[in-house]
């Protein structure tokens, strides 16, 4: 084993998708030199990449983690937007069916940014790794942490796969390293190598099962058509089953069907279509897809549980490392909230970071804390919900969980009619606010009075969206 002694590479992130992307640029302004370690080979465009299974299906930025975006890469904006990214308004060209109803159309009061996971993520690596101060170490495997339950002073890496096989194990030292390796991260077991105690962790499994489709739009709806979403109602008892519809680049539309335990839909091409007329709570989407002509096979996983582990809480934490994204918390995608929670974690990174200054004590301690803040705002968005699946968890909801799904499933059905509560719901649901804004008094009397408009009685779709989608 041999040590590396220079200490211009002064920072090391651990995962080379979007979190990592994103805290390495957040530690290039802080450190002057990243260390970016990844385990497979790094697309050159817009392609698939190994290890991210959960790519093939539905996705979306949110416009809170699109600001954090923003000011992590200044010039993210235009490159994403010659990408083909779309932005559209929320709730403006959403067409969505709760659990207590169709949603109203109302002004725009944020925006989520939408295309295919590959673009995305191959437009943000191209502006990241522009920067010199950036290097990929590809094809390299993270064995573990050096130094001590006290600080980390680096990792200890091997090289893999290759014509010579595995390479022999060096050390990269660091002032800090990042764990952003994902749902496989191995990082509460290094810290037990180092001598610290188990993180708490909790896991919410609805068993969620995806399948997802390409479809180019018809010719009229490629260029502006809606989200479409049928969400499923987890109280019921039943399995959950639902779907959206996302219109992406080059005019395509990503669907992905999903079902909880004992209402998954399948792997087969065949069925894609019937599973949305079917088994979702209104055919909308199986109205659309039908008209629209298919692209790709259907992607599957069951890559869908929700894991946090609750690394603030820990009695001891060593200095100079961090840990943030799925390798801190991981959420059902359905939800389209890790990638903003990812990228509000990396920007507390690097304001923590740029504040106290590298080096200083409890740094890390500090870091830890705020990347926990946008986890757990998304935490408890998505087990709001997935925890009412049956098995989700060994005991069912908790007295907190039911109480605060009973006030949220108010104001959900009070939004369905009252623009203003639908605005403060979609403040807290596009990460741009806390759970606080959803307690004020004014919302508080709002829930209690309920919706100001009758419901309404089927998709909001206008006219000329009808027509445009060959429905009319």
């Amino acid at each position: 084993m041999s040590s590396t002694t220079d200490r211009t590479a002064t920072a090391v992130v651990l995962g080379g998708s979007l979190a990592g992307l994103l805290a390495a640029r957040a530690l290039a302004d802080v450190t002057g030199r990243v260390t970016l370690v990844e385990r497979d080979t790094l697309p050159a465009g817009p392609t698939p990449r190994r290890g991210l299974p959960q790519a093939r299906h539905a996705h979306q930025l949110w416009s809170g983690g699109a600001r954090a975006l923003t000011e992590l890469v200044p010039d993210i904006d235009e490159r994403l937007r010659a990408a083909g990214v779309r932005r559209l308004p929320v709730t403006t060209d959403m067409v969505a069916l709760s659990p207590y109803g169709w949603y109203r159309r109302w002004a725009e009061s944020h925006h989520m940014l939408l295309a295919s996971r590959d673009l995305l993520d191959a437009t943000v690596r191209a502006a990241v790794l522009a920067d010199e101060r950036i290097e990929v170490r590809e094809r390299t495997e993270v064995v573990g942490l050096t130094g001590s339950g006290a600080a980390v002073t680096g990792v200890r890496i091997r090289g893999v796969g290759g014509e010579g096989g595995e390479g022999g194990e060096e050390v990269l030292s660091a002032d800090m390293v990042v764990d952003a390796t994902g749902r496989g991260s191995r990082a509460a077991r290094w810290l037990t190598g180092l001598g610290l105690p188990e993180p708490e962790r909790r896991e919410v499994d609805s068993g969620v099962a995806y399948a997802s489709r390409l479809f180019r739009a018809p010719e009229a709806a490629r260029h502006a058509f809606p989200v479409v979403n049928v969400q499923p109602d987890p109280r019921t008892g039943e399995p959950g089953r639902g779907g959206v519809l996302l219109p992406i680049e080059d005019g395509q539309w990503l669907v992905t069907l999903f079902g909880s335990r004992g209402g998954e839909p399948t792997a087969d091409p065949g069925d894609f279509a019937r599973y949305a007329r079917e088994e979702l709570r209104h055919p909308v989407i199986a109205d659309l897809v039908e008209r629209a002509e298919p692209l790709s096979e259907v992607a599957f996983t069951r890559t869908t549980a929700n894991r946090r582990l609750f690394y603030e809480r820990m009695p001891a934490w060593p200095e100079n490392f961090a840990v943030l994204g799925d390798a801190l918390c991981a959420l059902n995608p359905i939800y389209g909230h890790g990638m903003s929670a990812a990228a509000q974690g990396a920007l507390a990174l690097r304001d923590v970071t740029r504040r106290h200054g590298l080096g200083s004590p409890g740094l890390s301690r500090r870091v830890q804390k705020a990347v926990a803040r946008p986890a757990a705002a998304a935490w408890d968005l998505a087990i709001g919900m997935d925890v009412f699946y049956p098995g989700a968890t060994e005991n069912g909801p908790t007295l907190r969980e039911r109480l605060l799904a009973g006030y949220v499933g108010r104001l959900l059905h009070t939004a369905t009619g009252n623009g203003r509560i639908a605005r403060r719901v979609t403040d807290v649901t596009s990460l741009e606010r806390g759970p606080e804004a959803l307690v004020t008094p004014g919302v508080l009397l709002a829930a209690l009075v309920g919706p100001l408009k009758p419901p309404l009685t089927g998709p909001p779709l206008t006219g000329d969206e009808l027509k445009r989608a060959g429905l009319r």
